[in-house]
């Protein structure tokens, strides 16, 4: 029928509004910014990177691969990948952000950046409250003001954050066993080849 649509979502509409009168959750105002409303646990807003351990620097997940920066829609992300490598939190060498910057006044908050990347670094937070009168400098967080811990991820992605928690220590857990397979592979060729072999018996003759 023509029109349909349109008569759907003015009933959807009556409805939201009627209700807004008879509903018990929807007749208190909620004074903010005294009182809050508790954030969901999937909101998600601008992007933070993830660091495990005590060091905010040095325990960067991000390694500036740079995907993120290549697949960013509003081009915000900003990455200059360090010419050196230095020690994670574990004690990897691995290269890192020099510079990691995210202009939060074009951000779309699309969440592209946190599914393209393929090292769990970057993440969505749920901090709103951003606001400031310097519109240039005041929206451009660098990689100092966009650490944040695992601790912190968890206690706003408590679900997701547990999730990832256990694909990493799975993938670890992997790779080591991988890397023991190999030294034992490695050290058993070279005691092998170590060995002495066994000297043919001579031929004898009548």
């Amino acid at each position: 029928m023509l029109g349909e649509g349109i008569l759907k979502g003015m009933a959807e509409t009556a409805r939201n509004f009627a209700g807004s009168y008879v509903s018990k959750e929807r007749l208190t105002t909620v004074e903010y910014p005294e009182q809050r409303i508790p954030t969901v646990e999937n909101a998600r807003v601008f992007p933070f990177l993830v660091y495990d351990g005590p060091d905010s620097q040095s325990g960067l997940r991000c390694v500036a691969c740079q995907i993120c920066e290549k697949e960013c829609p509003p081009k915000c992300i900003f990455i200059d990948k360090s010419a050196d490598k230095k020690p994670d939190y574990v004690g990897k060498p691995q290269f890192y952000p020099a510079k990691f910057d995210i202009d939060i006044s074009v951000c779309m908050s699309c969440q592209i950046c946190v599914e393209v990347c393929p090292f769990e670094a970057i993440k969505m937070d749920t901090q709103f409250e951003l606001a400031t009168d310097d519109r240039f400098g005041g929206l451009l967080l660098d990689r100092e003001q966009l650490a944040k811990s695992n601790e912190y991820y968890h206690s706003i992605h408590p679900t997701e954050a547990t999730e990832v928690d256990s694909r990493l220590a799975e993938e670890k857990a992997k790779a080591e066993a991988k890397a023991t397979a190999a030294a034992d592979a490695a050290a058993a060729k070279a005691a092998a080849a170590s060995t002495p072999k066994p000297n043919p018996p001579a031929a004898g003759g009548d």
